[in-house]
């Protein structure tokens, strides 16, 4: 009898890997019972499963609408070196996409909630955070320290509907730090006063220090929220837009370029930018037609490394051209 040749050898081993491998992720039997069929040790099944794996002998397939929400991921991912992405499958036509994105938002929010060490939180505003603020679970996390971004006094002196801090810190029960000052101030003398205040540089200390951020992502057109919700005045838009401007986070205008603006409204901005401690995350929750131009700009300049956008959305995103 002669002995085996190293190719036969190499090629039982492959069959071997082969129909473990289809026992395994096709089948649905245990390595247990992978080794009985076989008649070979556990650990001898265990490896030819992984064996099948590695060498491509299994192809697995996600058969679910969420598998295109992953490969968005991976694709905005790779495309701007995001450290943090989450799509929302789409709703369909006609769908606020908003109510997609707001539980999707919440629930890497509830993430870093959950984390028993000590975090600082930084929010802006908008109704995408609102939404997502919504969203969360009741919980105490005492641990954690939410700070506020933005003014919280609208033009009328009412409270901003858009205010994030409040409603999340009454749902998380966290400490928080609201930022007591108009979302826009006119006068820029009363504008340094209200800086040079005590209070606010603590909330200015701790937001450079913030571990993580969440905003949303607002577009300058002729439908602004910042605009149809009367934070700024119809010249403003166009002195802003005239600069090149064309998004903004946390009321704070930026150009094609993620660039901020720096002169007419930025000097009348009641509020911080977003940015927390060297390493932190900085997380963008936007989603509809209308984002993707301030969502490009923001993400080409750096202005996040983390984002939560819609399926939509997303696929926009990668499609423009690097």
């Amino acid at each position: 009898m002669t002995k085996k040749s190293a190719l036969d050898t190499e090629d039982s081993a492959t069959d071997a890997a082969a129909r473990a491998g289809w026992l395994y992720y096709v089948g649905g039997l245990t390595q247990d019972q992978i080794a009985a069929e076989l008649g070979v040790s556990r650990q001898r099944a265990q490896r030819l499963v992984s064996k099948a794996m590695s060498e491509g002998l299994i192809h697995v397939r996600l058969e679910h609408r969420i598998a295109a929400c992953l490969a968005l991921e991976a694709g905005l991912k790779r495309r701007y070196g995001l450290r943090l992405v989450r799509v929302a499958p789409a709703q369909g036509p006609g769908t606020d996409p908003t109510h997609a994105l707001a539980p999707v938002a919440a629930e890497v929010m509830e993430r870093f909630l959950r984390q028993p060490d000590p975090l600082i939180i930084a929010l802006g505003t908008g109704r995408a955070l609102r939404a997502m603020a919504e969203e969360l679970p009741k919980m105490t996390c005492e641990q954690h320290k939410l700070i506020s971004l933005v003014g919280n006094i609208a033009p009328d002196g009412t409270a901003s509907n858009y205010d994030v801090l409040m409603r999340v810190a009454d749902t998380v029960r966290a400490p928080h730090y609201p930022m007591p000052l108009p979302v826009i101030i006119d006068d820029e003398e009363i504008r340094r006063m209200f800086y040079a205040l005590p209070q606010l540089k603590i909330v200015a200390r701790l937001a450079d220090q913030a571990d993580v951020t969440f905003v949303g992502v607002g577009h300058m057109t002729e439908s602004a929220p910042l605009y149809i919700d009367g934070f700024i005045s119809a010249r403003d838009l166009h002195e802003q837009r005239a600069m090149g401007a064309v998004g903004e986070v946390a009321t704070w205008c930026y150009d094609s370029e993620g660039r901020y603006l720096e002169d007419g409204l930025a000097r009348r901005v009641g509020g911080l930018r977003a940015g927390g401690k060297p390493g932190g995350e900085v997380i963008g929750i936007a989603s509809g037609p209308e984002k993707v131009i301030p969502l490009r700009a923001a993400l080409k300049g750096g202005l996040l490394n983390g984002l939560v956008t819609g399926e939509e959305t997303a696929e926009a995103l990668l499609a423009d051209p690097e």
